[in-house]
């Protein structure tokens, strides 16, 4: 089973917490969709196994395109050089063709070598040796996607850890902005702690509008409350100001009305099952703060199943325009137009 996000970020905070207390494995593969991990126990390796005085003899760094697993085995097989280990990185090793050459070494690594076989985007194969032996003789990092539906608590965790707290508010709309690109928070947040108040610890919706960026009046997130109460007219004017900001295209919208009316159905179907769910339990199975769930009672009530179903339907239809398939002559910001009006007369 796929790792959760809680559980990848625990596994690489006590991860880099050894690679700071001088505390190694032979061999580190990091690998995934998801970068942002990989890269974070990446750094510190690179950081913290050498000192800058040792690189020159001891740190071999080389990419998958341009190595095969006899030169990295070489390399990984040499002693330091007055140092007390040396470190060998490849970086996109999925483009090693005979990667799974390396099992043999990786079966028994030399423990003066740190050894890091790091996969862009990609993974070894889990029922192959070489992946068996890295888990029995070293560490693996698997760092799989942060589901849409989990970017808010992904958010205030990652705040959380920074000494901040963040309104639930805030979460949204910072990821509305970034989607699930989980460097992007990253750097906006440091960014956004050097323009902060001194000992501002809460950030909230404001903060994220002035300091990131975003103007949380004409975003999605707001589209997607007010077609939740059917405010036609507001949601109409919103949906106006975003489809003619520049660079648009119609997935930057569809995608997140997609996740807001199937949350709803969702949403519908926990009642139906269990009327008396409390609140801790409807925001789990939306994967949304309690905060937000009075305006999916709203919803709920203003889309009941069958108009959910036909709404999904239609994004669905108009994501698909969007792509180039059948839309005529229609701009990618009339297109939205076309589909909020239809939404709202559903």
């Amino acid at each position: 089973m796929a790792k959760g996000f809680a559980e990848t970020h625990a596994q690489c905070r006590d991860i880099v917490e050894d690679i700071r207390k001088g505390i190694f494995s032979p061999v580190y593969l990091l690998m995934g969709e998801e970068p942002y991990y990989p890269e974070q126990v990446y750094e510190a390796i690179v950081e913290h196994v050498l000192d800058d005085s040792e690189r020159d003899f001891n740190q071999t760094v080389c990419y998958g395109t341009d190595t095969d697993a006899d030169k990295v085995v070489t390399a990984a097989m040499r002693y330091p050089v007055f140092a007390s280990r040396q470190l060998v990185a490849v970086k996109e090793a999925q483009a090693m063709k005979n990667i799974e050459s390396l099992a043999g070494y990786c079966r028994n690594p030399l423990p003066s070598t740190v050894l890091v076989i790091y996969m862009h985007g990609a993974s070894l194969d889990k029922r192959k040796e070489l992946y068996k032996n890295i888990r029995k003789n070293g560490v693996v990092v698997e760092s799989n996607p942060v589901r849409d539906y989990e970017m808010s608590r992904w958010i205030t965790s990652f705040f959380s850890g920074k000494g901040l707290s963040v309104t639930p508010e805030a979460a949204a709309l910072l990821a509305e902005y970034a989607g699930t690109d989980l460097n992007k928070i990253a750097i906006e947040t440091e960014k956004m702690r050097k323009n902060l108040p001194e000992n501002k610890t809460e950030i909230t919706a404001e903060d994220i509008e002035n300091n990131v960026g975003i103007s949380r009046q004409y975003s999605v997130f707001e589209l997607t409350r007010e077609l939740s109460s059917k405010n036609a007219s507001k949601a109409l004017k919103i949906a106006a100001y975003i489809g003619n900001a520049p660079k648009f295209v119609l997935l930057l919208a569809t995608a997140p009305l997609f996740t807001h009316f199937y949350r709803i159905l969702r949403y519908e179907a926990l009642l139906m099952k269990n009327p008396g769910a409390g609140s801790a339990d409807k925001a789990a199975a939306l994967g949304v703060n309690p905060y937000f769930l009075r305006e999916y009672d709203t919803a709920v009530a203003n889309y009941p199943p069958r108009k959910c179903l036909a709404i999904i339907s239609l994004i669905k239809e108009y994501d698909f325009k969007g792509k180039g398939g059948n839309a005529g002559e229609a701009t990618q910001a009339e297109l939205l137009m076309e589909l909020v009006s239809r939404i709202l007369n559903c």
